[in-house]
């Protein structure tokens, strides 16, 4: 699939944000007979360098994966902090789906790419071994792209 945009159709996962991680996740083990994983926190802005908008941000998130079938979601509880896709997400729209996720390679000219089609960059930084990048695709997608690119 080399000839579009991304160069990949493989979605890694697809994410929620909600308020109470805790209490969703015991929800979901539940509901679908499955342990619950390990809640982990973002890491801070010295390792992720996480921008909004442009501009250096502290904000960070509480995520954890499920692993149902060949289906991974991530759930996502974001701080306090009111620069944050995740932050703006759930106090815009509520509790729900947030973006799928995609792993690719050449992260800046995928987004030069996307921008130059009007899908601006909302979110970037890095995590131990990779970063990413929350694109804006709504007017063409009606949805949020994470894109994810690995060492």
């Amino acid at each position: 699939m080399s000839n579009t945009i991304l160069g990949t159709d493989i979605v890694v996962h697809i994410a929620l944000v909600v308020k109470d991680i805790k209490k969703t996740s015991d929800a979901y083990a539940k509901f679908f007979g499955v342990g619950i994983p390990d809640a982990q926190w973002t890491p801070p802005y010295e390792q992720s360098q996480a921008e909004y908008h442009g501009e250096p941000v502290e904000s960070r998130a509480l995520h954890c994966f499920f692993k149902i079938g060949n289906l991974e979601i991530e759930l996502i509880q974001p701080d306090e902090n009111p620069n944050s896709t995740w932050r703006n997400h759930l106090d815009t729209h509520g509790e729900g789906f947030h973006h799928i996720a995609l792993v690719v390679n050449g992260l800046k000219q995928i987004i030069a790419d996307m921008e130059s089609k009007n899908m601006p960059l909302v979110q970037k930084g890095e995590y131990e071994g990779g970063r990413y990048a929350y694109m804006d695709t709504f007017d063409e997608l009606k949805l949020m792209l994470e894109l994810l690119e690995n060492d």
